[in-house]
């Protein structure tokens, strides 16, 4: 509820179970933009400075399963540099996966290296 409130995005299946399996889902599922958001931390990490990402973008595969126990769901994040472009930049494939299935495909970066 705390990305809904961040987000402004409190559409029901990101936090009522009952809701979420009503259509179709298997369970809550996780905010997209929460997702896409947790991906680019192993760049940004990485790189020591969010404001050197100079271009992120991505391709929602499948959501990403919220189970109702302790432990939610769990990313599995990977990144490489995959080109070395002009200007000190490098192109940044990232590789997201939730219970073994890619969840963010064609998910890349541009950064520039300081």
């Amino acid at each position: 509820m705390k990305y809904a409130g961040a987000s402004g995005d409190f559409n029901t299946i990101h936090w009522n179970e009952r809701i979420a399996v009503e259509v179709g889902l298997p369970n809550v599922i996780a905010h997209g933009m929460l997702t896409m958001a947790e991906a680019v931390r192993v760049v940004t990490d990485w790189v020591g400075d969010p404001g050197a990402v100079i271009e992120y973008g991505v391709r929602f595969t499948r959501p990403v399963i919220v189970a109702n126990d302790d432990q939610g769901a769990v990313l599995s994040v990977s990144a490489k540099i995959t080109e070395l472009l002009d200007d000190r930049c490098v192109k940044i494939a990232i590789t997201c996966k939730s219970q073994d299935q890619t969840v963010l495909g064609r998910a890349q970066a541009i950064v520039r290296l300081v």
